[in-house]
């Protein structure tokens, strides 16, 4: 199991919770009902610390580097960023009804009434709310970038190796466990037939759209470079692959690297601007976050507007940066947001992160890909602003 990554391991986590609900007796259901309320009250617990670990540290370090470039690259990544969550938004806002349209709101009016409880509880309240631990981490975040000092940026860089390795050797090997108690508690209450048909088509969706992304990301770098959109794609295909392959934009960099200076960036620039892209450009992890969003809120009996998700969509652009290299970093990242702007229960939370994960290698690899060309467009940008000063100069 150990040599398994994590895909399989949520994949078989989905199938024998299935078959656990259908043959488990009632009360054998209930002992994977109570870890779930443990790892759930676990995770509310760790979230508030998630989102400071990841965007103090996060937006401290975009506060140095490179001046102008910085700005080019930044503005770039998170302009991609929230048009790709605009695109899944009305796409799924257009597409849902006709696909999932067997999946009305009335069947799922309330879900949480067919999951059986646990046998106990434990508390363990977060140490402060969402919205405390977001304003938090943006005080401290920009503060770190505009003082002298060392000493907190070092504190908040230990501290958030200290939430990637939460992360990493407690989270993420628990979450197979989980999600089977939690497919074989909806098992047992009759909703799990429904769930995978969204789940089956959703995902259809989400790579299609990603695709779709990535060909208007390289029909727009090819434009401003006088390059072939398709050849940049090609030559940039071996860092999608590797990205399948790792589930982490930072263990690719050195693909990615090579193959953007093939295309058209300039050596200096590539150097630059895809180490900072691979931590702040996330518009494949985006597209497949608002999709799995909209979903959940579909089963839950929710409707999705945009007064809701535009803010949602906005705040994600700036939550993920710096979400760590391990697989399932996006989607931790954005709990908070969704339980404090999208309202989501437990429950919900345990869908999410199962609709994501079950994809994540994918968003990861358009995120990768997609470095490429932000890349080349941060080259040309940069490079007609030289051009312009030296002209001036002259």
């Amino acid at each position: 199991m150990k040599k398994l990554g994590l895909l399989p391991k949520i994949v078989m986590a989905i199938a024998l919770g299935i078959g656990a609900g259908l043959i488990f007796p009632e009360n054998v259901i209930r002992i994977f009902a109570t870890f779930n309320g443990l790892f759930g009250n676990f995770l509310g617990f760790a979230i508030p610390f998630i989102i400071i670990g990841f965007i103090a540290p996060g937006i401290a370090s975009l506060g140095k580097g490179a001046g102008k470039l910085l700005g080019i690259t930044t503005t770039i990544a998170y302009i991609s960023t929230i048009v790709a969550g605009l695109l899944a938004f009305v796409t799924a806002t257009f597409l849902y009804p006709i696909i999932l349209q067997k999946q009305g709101l009335q069947k799922f009016k309330n879900p949480e009434e067919a999951l059986l409880k646990p046998f106990f509880q434990v508390e363990m309240p977060p140490v402060m709310g969402i919205m405390s631990a977001l304003l938090l981490a943006f005080i401290l975040g920009l503060g770190l970038a505009s003082i002298k000092g060392t000493t907190l940026q070092t504190a908040m860089v230990d501290f958030k190796e200290i939430v990637e390795l939460v992360i990493e050797k407690v989270i993420i090997p628990l979450l197979p466990f989980h999600i089977f108690g939690i497919f074989a508690n909806m098992t047992q209450g009759g909703q799990v037939s429904a769930i995978m048909s969204v789940f089956i088509k959703v995902f259809a969706m989400i790579i299609i759209l990603h695709l779709l992304y990535l060909l208007i990301q390289y029909t727009v770098a090819g434009t401003a470079a006088k390059r072939n959109p398709l050849k940049m794609l090609k030559e940039m295909a071996p860092a999608y692959m590797t990205a399948l392959g790792t589930q982490s934009s930072a263990s690719t960099i050195p693909v990615t690297l090579k193959h953007a200076r093939r295309i058209g960036a300039r050596e200096k620039v590539a150097d630059f601007s895809v180490p900072l892209l691979a931590t702040i450009h996330l518009s494949g992890s985006t597209i497949t976050l608002v999709s799995c969003g909209m979903a959940v809120m579909l089963l839950q009996g929710q409707e999705a507007t945009f007064a809701e998700m535009m803010p949602f969509i906005l705040m994600l652009g700036v939550t993920m940066i710096a979400a760590p290299g391990v697989p399932g970093g996006a989607v931790m990242a954005a709990l908070g947001l969704l339980e404090s702007m999208l309202g989501f229960s437990d429950t919900m939370l345990s869908l999410m992160i199962a609709l994501y994960l079950a994809q994540d290698s994918f968003g990861t690899a358009t995120n990768v890909t997609g470095d490429g060309a932000l890349t080349v467009l941060a080259d040309k940008l940069s490079g007609r602003s030289e051009r312009k000063k030296e002209r001036v100069t002259a």
